[in-house]
């Protein structure tokens, strides 16, 4: 079985064997970024940390990330999508190793270094996944859009379906092997990755043969820079209440396990990730053009938030259905924008547009965590919602600018 299934392997194409490479290499860094993530908030939770104390412990996390995807657009050009993606891997491995100190060394100040690592690894490994996309998908088919947005969602869709086992691995592993356990069964696994990625990933996958100056990271594109604000509020709209403010309502205002915590951010991640690999036929129930496409779905999911700020918070299985819901629509709306920024990025160079674009991704899950804690610990879970829909209409809002593209739906859903 294991001769035919490599013998089949070899029959594919050389760019879906290398698809798969980088997506599975995409797959055990995010199950391993989802468990860290639950790990953090709910071990120093129970360790007597405030909200916005741990809300501030992922805040190098994400400021860093902001760095990185800047930075590291323009290295991925340079330097090759492959070591970019290898060089992500291994400062994963590092901040895994950097959490597995005696508990009196686990300062604020240590783990916030260790996140700060953990968000430069994450955003390398994002970053050039989603730019080898483009650089894989066959230019002279007829479909290659259709091709395009196909294997972003894919690519996408399955990613988060996998951070969401990631979130309840952590809280699984924290209750049966307690912390340091589970970052050190999460470090050798990645080890492992970054082994067959160095041999099998190719090289110069989507290096420049020009070398572009450092100024070219900030995108000239007004569709990318509009893209970029849009997608700035939208994922700002659901970390403000998912990263911090959810999981510590539910544990401390319902007493709910970390076993149980961990598995409703699991389920949430996880069908918020299948819905994101069926968008390309879900959306083609909105006619229109890309503007018009884009501004629709994001003021759909606001009245949505609207709606759950407005819920009585006693009633939480009502509240974990709307959620779930809100889950199913951002899903839509992230999945078209992740399709959107890679047809609009330069074919030569995208690496530096996608970059740019994850940039503001990553400026938006900085503030949503900040937030996050802050509101929740002075205002309360509703207080969050609200912000959540307002940063959605303002997504809307700015989709407005976009440009009006006709997308051929049809071909794309196909």
């Amino acid at each position: 079985m294991p001769d035919s299934l490599a013998s089949r392997l070899k029959a594919l194409p050389f760019e879906v064997r290398q698809y798969l490479l980088i997506t599975g290499n995409y797959w055990a860094f995010t199950l391993t970024d989802g468990a860290l993530r639950m790990l953090v908030v709910l071990h120093f939770h129970q360790l007597g940390y405030s909200p916005i104390e741990v809300a501030m412990l992922f805040l190098f996390y994400e400021a860093f990330g902001v760095v990185t995807n800047l930075v590291g657009g323009w290295l991925g050009a340079r330097l090759g999508l492959n070591r970019t993606m290898n060089v992500g891997l291994g400062l994963q491995i590092v901040a895994l190793c950097m959490l597995m100190v005696p508990a009196a060394v686990l300062t604020v100040p240590w783990v916030m270094a260790a996140q700060a690592l953990s968000g430069i690894a994450k955003d390398l490994n994002k970053m050039s996944a989603k730019s080898a996309v483009k650089v894989l998908v066959p230019k002279e088919s007829a479909n290659a859009q259709s091709a395009l947005y196909r294997w972003v969602a894919l690519l996408t869709g399955s990613k988060n379906a996998l951070k969401g086992a990631g979130f309840f691995m952590g809280g699984a592993l924290l209750s049966l092997i307690g912390f340091r356990g589970a970052v050190l069964v999460m470090a050798v696994l990645l080890v492992a990755v970054l082994a067959l990625s160095l041999v099998r990933l190719r090289a110069e996958l989507g290096r420049q043969k020009r070398k572009p100056k450092f100024s070219e990271v900030f995108s000239k594109s007004r569709a990318v820079n509009v893209l970029s604000a849009a997608r700035l509020c939208l994922f700002a709209s659901r970390d403000v209440w998912f990263v911090v403010a959810l999981p510590v309502f539910l544990y401390d205002q319902h007493g709910w396990s970390h076993w149980t915590v961990g598995g409703l951010l699991a389920i949430w991640v996880i069908g918020y990730g299948g819905v994101q690999t069926q968008a390309p036929r879900i959306t083609r129930l909105v006619k229109g053009d890309a503007r018009n496409q884009t501004a629709v779905w994001a003021t759909v999911l606001a009245v949505l938030a609207a709606a759950l700020a407005l819920m009585p918070l006693a009633a939480v299985g009502w509240l974990v259905i709307g959620l779930l819901a809100f889950g199913v629509l951002f899903a839509i709306n992230s999945s078209w924008h992740s399709y959107l920024i890679v047809h609009y990025a330069r074919a030569d160079g995208v690496s530096m547009d996608v970059g740019f674009y994850y940039m503001a991704n990553a400026m938006g899950r900085l503030l949503g965590t900040v937030l996050s804690g802050w509101l929740y610990q002075w205002y309360g879970l509703s207080a969050c919602l609200w912000v959540a829909a307002i940063l959605v209409l303002a997504s809307a809002l700015m989709a407005l600018a976009l440009p009006r593209e006709q997308v051929q739906q049809e071909r794309i859903s196909g």
